[in-house]
Order: C-alpha cells, then sequence, then structure tokens
C-alpha cells in the first residue's frame, strides 16, 4: 500500500525494555535486521516499567541503543522517543552524534516533552507543567539542531543557555539525523514538529484524531512557512495476539495518510515474534 502522495509506507519493529533481558532483546533486533520488511526498530526512554511491576528490570533506553546499533548491520534505529526532561539538550546532542557516528549514520532521532510524574518524582528531576515543558522540547530541538550543523552555538533562551558550544564530531548524516516528534498538543507540540521534525508519530488510537490533527499539523506548516509534505505522518500500534485485529485497524490510518507504522508488541518477545509480524501484518498491508 502506498499513501496518498505515493510513497511507500514504511514499518518499524519497537521492543519495550521492561522485564526483558539483553539477550533476549538482542535476538529480536538481530531478528528484525534481517527483515527486509521493517525500515527501522526502535526502544522506549523510561528508567522504570510503565506497567506490571515498577520495581522490575528496565534497561536504560539510550546505553541499550548504542550497544543495538553496533550490534546490527542494516535496520536504523532509535528511541520512540526520548524524553526531554531527562537530559539537557546539549549532552542529549552529543549522545546522539556519537550513536549515529558508531551505527555508521543510522540514528533516527526521536524526542518528546516527558511525561511519566513517577519517574520524575523518584529521581528528584522537574516536571513542569505541560505548556512551559513543551516550550522546552522545542527550544531544546533548536539547541540540538544548532549543535549538529553550526561549528558554535550561543543561545539565551527562555530554558536553555549556551555560550561557544561545541558538538564533534558531527553526525554521519547531513545536514542531521531525522527528527521524530511525539505528541498530539495541538497549540504547541505540533506547531514544534512544524518548525523542527521530519516526521510526526502520533501514538492515540482514534483514525479521527489522527485525520484531525494532521489537519492542524498542516496549518501550523502554513504558519511557519513549511511544506507539510515534508513531515512524515506516523502512527504506533501496540499488538497482543490477534495479528489479523491490529493489521485491519491499521488500515483505516493507511488510507488517511499514515506514512509510517511502527509496531509495539506487548507480548513476551518469543523468537520468531517480527518474523510472524512482517508476514501477517506487514506483507499483506503493502502488497
Amino acid at each position: 500500500m502506498t499513501d496518498p502522495g505515493g510513497t511507500r509506507v514504511r514499518f518499524g519493529f519497537k521492543t519495550e525494555q521492561p522485564r526483558a533481558s539483553y539477550p533476549e532483546l538482542l535476538r529480536i533486533w538481530e531478528e528484525v535486521d534481517e527483515l527486509p520488511a521493517f525500515a527501522d526498530a526502535w526502544l522506549f526512554d523510561h528508567f522504570v516499567p510503565l506497567r506490571l511491576d515498577p520495581d522490575g528490570p528496565c534497561l536504560e533506553g539510550w546505553t541499550l541503543l548504542t550497544a543495538l546499533a553496533v550490534q546490527t548491520r542494516r535496520v536504523r534505529v532509535g528511541l520512540m522517543v526520548a524524553g526531554n526532561t531527562y537530559r539537557h539538550p546539549a549532552v542529549l546532542a552529543n549522545m546522539a552524534a556519537a550513536l549515529d557516528v558508531v551505527s555508521g549514520g543510522r540514528l533516527e532521532f526521536g524526542i518528546g516533552a516527558g511525561w511519566h510524574a513517577g519517574e520524575h518524582e523518584m529521581y528528584g528531576i522537574p516536571l513542569a507543567a505541560p505548556g512551559p515543558r513543551i516550550r522546552a522540547m522545542d527550544e531544546a530541538c533548536t539547541v540540538i539542531r544548532s549543535l549538529w550543523t553550526q561549528p558554535y552555538t550561543d543561545l539565551a533562551g527562555e530554558h536553555y543557555t549556551l555560550r561557544q558550544a561545541v558538538c564533534e564530531p558531527k553526525p554521519v548524516q547531513r545536514p542531521h539525523p531525522p527528527i521524530t516528534i511525539g505528541g498530539t498538543g495541538e497549540r504547541v507540540t505540533l506547531r514544534a514538529v512544524a518548525r523542527h521534525a521530519d516526521r510526526w508519530n502520533f501514538n492515540g488510537r482514534s483514525v479521527d484524531e489522527f485525520v484531525r490533527l494532521n489537519g492542524v499539523l498542516d496549518e501550523h506548516c502554513r504558519v511557519v512557512g513549511r511544506d507539510p509534505a515534508t513531515i512524515q505522518r506516523s502512527v504506533q500500534r501496540h499488538l497482543d495476539d490477534d495479528f489479523g485485529a491490529a493489521r485491519e485497524a491499521l488500515r483505516p490510518f493507511l488510507e488517511a495518510g499514515a506514512q509510517h507504522v511502527v509496531l509495539n508488541p506487548r507480548v513476551p518477545l518469543a523468537p520468531g515474534l517480527a518474523t510472524r509480524a512482517a508476514r501477517e501484518i506487514v506483507e499483506p498491508l503493502t502488497r
């Protein structure tokens, strides 16, 4: 299937870390790497499980992503999405640049405003109200893009101050790794998407909401002078055991213009899971 603009829909595969060991995650990422059905693979950016036992094991995202990047060869890699509140954007820019270098230019850079109150409380990380938090993420994207593309960055912003800041080496990808912004906030998040992103990821459930927010994003693009067609529209789909139901639930999103789909299994990461998803979901939807 192609989107209305004629572009073939791309698929990604996301493995969340809770209760999964490194050998288990490595095995399924190596499986994904061998499947042309998947263009990219993703982890999440949380320090504790979002479900089940909050005290259970959960490998840190950027460290794990780097390890998996050097153990794979083809698939593009990213976090869906990094929480801006967890790391200063200048630090994050350097981390991402290093990962792009060691992966041979395969980084997909995902970022969001951050939201998990429990994590912020347990670690003593400030969590501002949604408006200021999303504006900080917008400013962080300015910081990161400048560090990736300019020899020196000076910024006296509302949230961040940089003086003759450098990031070397630069990412392999030019002008910089593709930026994915996740979120559904109409006034601030989607404006940040229009200003900075190469891809917008929608993690909601309703295709009607997806269509409506696409229109909101198009309007933000008009205001900032951006061609809406330059921003890829992406959706996530959580998987249970019924892959057929997931496949049919995705069809309306593809018909509504989704150009990228991230499959996010919540079943155990058993051997062959990615192969089954490719066979039962990706292949029927891309014929």
